[in-house]
């Protein structure tokens, strides 16, 4: 499943556009576009998944051509394809869910075979696949370890793969290191993932009431932020760090099950990481004292603004 921190980011990038198109006749449906940021993280964890599976299996390609060569060596004759026959690949290939995806969605592109002809060429120079493929019994972790490091080790540290992805993928630099923790658990147990609901009812109610949240009260929170600012001019300070102070404050007044301590952390991060240098001491700031202020006040009540009277 995919974590709040990335429900966070979708929301912000949604509620950014909203900004930057205000005034646009034709505004995309927000929650409508919203979903469609979620899908893109199922897409692109999908497309690492099927990428892992066709190296695997490129060990029975790779056996075809080079004995079909005009002369082929006996080394071209007698290419080892137990990868091939790797459970865990199996495991996932006879997986109903995964055969969904696979139908469902577009998966390969243009490139897609060269990739992974390049990632299947370097793993077979590897000492962790001659010694794999020296074993003529299957071990069950040897069989995920191996899937495992064609990922971590040989797909995510290439540049020229990164490239690829980031050429097909935008979302690929917010969600890398989600696809990273995503696809080892997924790798532990890929029977207990349903890859029809990978982001879960739960998430994506608090992706929706969060947009809707700050949409509905963002300025009621913008005005709980202005007299904190002291010397700053609300209209001068960074577009993205006023969207997530905004979120921030939403999720301290509305959210009643996140601890106001994991609210204004994860803001502070995420300021830190898509805003300016200064965006997460100052985040920080503003939000720890309205915290401070609004608990003073007895105004956190941790209600859901829908409850809200």
């Amino acid at each position: 499943m995919i974590s709040r921190r990335n429900i966070r980011v979708k929301v912000m990038q949604e509620l950014y556009a909203q900004q930057t198109l205000e005034g646009t006749p034709a505004m995309v449906d927000p929650v409508k576009n919203l979903h469609k940021l979620l899908d893109q993280c199922s897409n692109l964890f999908v497309y690492l998944l099927y990428f892992i599976t066709e190296v695997a299996r490129y060990a029975e390609t790779d056996a075809i051509l080079r004995a079909n060569k005009n002369l082929p060596s006996d080394a071209d004759k007698n290419v080892n394809t137990k990868l091939a026959g790797n459970q865990l690949l199996w495991a996932i290939l006879e997986s109903d869910s995964f055969k969904r995806e696979k139908s469902a969605r577009t998966i390969p592109f243009e490139d897609t075979k060269e990739q992974v002809k390049k990632v299947y060429n370097k793993l077979v120079e590897t000492d962790l696949y001659k010694q794999y493929i020296a074993e003529q019994s299957r071990d069950k972790k040897e069989e995920k370890a191996l899937l495992q490091y064609i990922f971590t080790d040989l797909m995510l540290p290439d540049e020229n793969f990164i490239e690829h992805l980031e050429e097909h993928f935008s979302n690929w630099d917010d969600d890398s290191e989600m696809m990273d923790q995503l696809m080892l658990h997924y790798l532990q147990k890929p029977g207990g993932y349903n890859l029809q609901d990978l982001i879960g009812d739960e998430k994506t109610k608090f992706a929706k009431d969060l947009l809707l949240t700050v949409t509905n009260k963002g300025e009621y929170a913008i005005e709980l932020i202005k007299p904190k600012l002291k010397n700053w001019d609300s209209e001068r300070i960074a577009v993205l760090d006023m969207i997530l102070m905004q979120m921030g404050v939403c999720e301290l007044l509305y959210f009643e099950t996140i601890p106001p301590k994991v609210t204004i952390n994860e803001y502070i991060d995420l300021a830190k990481e898509y805003s300016t240098p200064q965006s997460g001491q100052f985040v920080n700031g503003i939000l720890d004292s309205l915290h401070k202020e609004l608990l003073a006040e007895n105004k956190i009540h941790k209600i859901e603004f829908k409850r809200k009277a």
